[in-house]
C-alpha cells in the first residue's frame, strides 16, 4: 500500500513537473519572439532616427546658425544669437500699426504680417506672412550694422491665391 502511494506521487509529481517544463517552454518562445520583434522595431526606429537626423541637416544647410563664413561676418559685434536679434527686429516691423511694411501687398481679411522667419546667411531672409485667410513669402535682403541697427530691402515676394 505504502509503494503504492509513492507510485502514484511519483506519477503526481512526474505529471506537475512535465506541465511546468512544457508551460514554462512556450512561455520562452513567446518571450523570444517579443524581444526578436521589439529588436526589429529598435532597428526600425534607429533608421528611421538617422534619416530625420539627415533631413535636419539639409534643412539647416541654409541656415545663418550653421554656417560659420557668414557667421564671422558678426565677430566684431557682442550678440549671442545674431538669427535671434535678427529675427526680432524683423518680427518689430509687425508692431506698426496696418499691414507691415515690408509686406507690398494690402490685408484683405485683415493686416498683412510676418510669421515665421528663416535667415538664409549674412545677408538674406526667407519670410512667411498671411492675413489670417491669404498668404505669401518674402525674399529680403538685411544688413546688420555696426550700431545693430537692421536695414531690411524686399528683393521679392508672392502672394498665394485661392483656387475656391
Amino acid at each position: 500500500m505504502k509503494a503504492r502511494i509513492f507510485l502514484y506521487l511519483f506519477i503526481f509529481s512526474s505529471l506537475i513537473a512535465l506541465y511546468i517544463y512544457v508551460s514554462y517552454s512556450s512561455q520562452v518562445e513567446v518571450g523570444k519572439e517579443k524581444i526578436s520583434s521589439l529588436e526589429l522595431e529598435k532597428q526600425q526606429l534607429e533608421d528611421s532616427l538617422k534619416t530625420s537626423r539627415l533631413k535636419v541637416l539639409d534643412l539647416q544647410y541654409f541656415s545663418l546658425e550653421n554656417n560659420d563664413d557668414a557667421l564671422a561676418y558678426y565677430d566684431h559685434l557682442s550678440l549671442a544669437d545674431p538669427s535671434r536679434y535678427i529675427a526680432d527686429k524683423l518680427l518689430e516691423t509687425n508692431e506698426r500699426k496696418g499691414d507691415n511694411p515690408l509686406i507690398p501687398y494690402e490685408g484683405m481679411e485683415s493686416n498683412f504680417k510676418i510669421n515665421k522667419i528663416q535667415i538664409l546667411n549674412h545677408r538674406w531672409i526667407i519670410a512667411d506672412f498671411s492675413d489670417g485667410r491669404f498668404w505669401g513669402e518674402l525674399f529680403i535682403r538685411y544688413e546688420l550694422k555696426d550700431d545693430l541697427s537692421v536695414d531690411f530691402t524686399l528683393l521679392d515676394h508672392l502672394l498665394y491665391t485661392r483656387s475656391n
